[in-house]
């Protein structure tokens, strides 16, 4: 019985900014039965240029010309997050599947829409939270369905680092405006961790949280706590995110009745198991290109071949966690609350 050879996916990349020299952009190129085809940014130099040095055989500076081009089956937003809504809802009335980076949108409310829009033209659409695909999330996974720490009890995530400071390369840019990524920085880093929990561990339930700012020239939070439940398990769960702090740390701790699992989210790719054998540190690399398994995982889908595990559902699961994370802060996150930061509560409390 003959096989039906996988055809090539060609995409579509709409920013080919930062996140594309080497985290995603080479991964369309080497990932097998796909191809990059077009990219398009606003600077037509910056596109050319993009272009010409990853032989992309087509670039522009319209995102309407890429979604409808007869050239593209697949696309790629790569553009801050506050123009992801917008953009999806165009690819998915050209009828085409979507690949958004992460986090999925500014809130809740955009990430419904989305889901809920894809849905009904029954497309298939995907979440940029490529740790679903990195081999220590992948082992941490495999070592907690094997029953090696026994049954999960709890979940501790800490991430402490000195963005607060005038010099970081993160203070100034789109991720500290939340007309453009939805908050501050807890929007664009702590997304990963939060994701990669829901993936290894199920879904946050009973999300409560508090969000300040303590030491930021902007107006958005630099530091929340969380607490939360696992549905699958009934584990409790805690987190804290401190972006005004003086060192840097950065640990995901899951214990068990029968043993712990501690790694990191950013900093290193080891994975510790300890347990009743003894201490086991596994040393799992992330591959140079970190978005290519998760994209691969994405061209075998669109060909009938298993399914990606990072999709809009999924990525909507986790805005909803921040949401409710930062609530004391915004307030409802339903409307263009970004849009008014003078009526944030949590402003008018800042520590200064």
């Amino acid at each position: 019985m003959s096989q039906t050879t996988p055809r090539t996916i060609r995409w579509g990349i709409i920013g080919c900014g930062d996140v594309c020299e080497v985290k995603s952009g080479p991964g369309f190129q080497k990932a097998d039965h796909s191809e990059l085809v077009m990219v398009m940014r606003r600077d037509a130099a910056k596109a050319q240029d993009f272009a010409q040095r990853y032989n992309v055989p087509h670039w522009t500076t319209d995102a309407h010309e890429l979604i409808n081009s007869p050239l593209i089956d697949a696309v790629y937003i790569a553009t801050p997050v506050g123009t992801h809504c917008s953009y999806a809802l165009q690819v998915a009335q050209a009828g085409k599947p979507c690949y958004i980076e992460k986090p999925l949108t500014r809130n809740f409310a955009e990430a419904t829409q989305i889901v809920e829009t894809f849905a009904k033209h029954n497309i298939p659409v995907f979440s940029a939270f490529y740790r679903r695909q990195l081999p220590r999330f992948v082992k941490a996974k495999e070592l907690i369905e094997a029953g090696a720490i026994g049954q999960v009890t709890s979940l501790n995530v800490l991430f402490m680092s000195a963005y607060h400071k005038p010099n970081s390369p993160l203070n100034s840019r789109w991720r500290v405006q939340a007309q453009h990524s939805g908050g501050g920085l807890f929007f664009d880093l702590a997304s990963h961790a939060l994701d990669a929990i829901d993936y290894m561990l199920g879904p946050l339930v009973d999300v409560t949280g508090h969000g300040a700012n303590v030491a930021s020239e902007h107006d958005v939070e630099d530091i929340v706590s969380l607490r939360f439940n696992l549905k699958n398990s009934g584990a409790v769960g805690t987190g804290c995110w401190n972006f005004a702090s003086y060192t840097h740390e950065d640990q995901i701790l899951i214990h068990g009745t029968q043993g712990k699992i501690t790694m990191a989210c950013f900093a290193h790719p080891r994975l510790t198991l300890i347990n009743s054998d003894g201490e086991q540190t596994l040393n799992l690399p992330d591959p140079p290109h970190v978005h290519q398994p998760l994209i691969q995982s994405i061209v075998n889908e669109l060909n009938g071949k298993g399914q990606c595990p990072s999709t809009a559902k999924s990525a909507a699961r986790t805005t909803k966690v921040m949401d409710l994370a930062t609530e004391n802060y915004y307030a409802s996150r339903d409307g263009n609350f970004w849009e008014s930061p003078e009526r944030w509560p949590g402003r008018r409390i800042k520590i200064k």
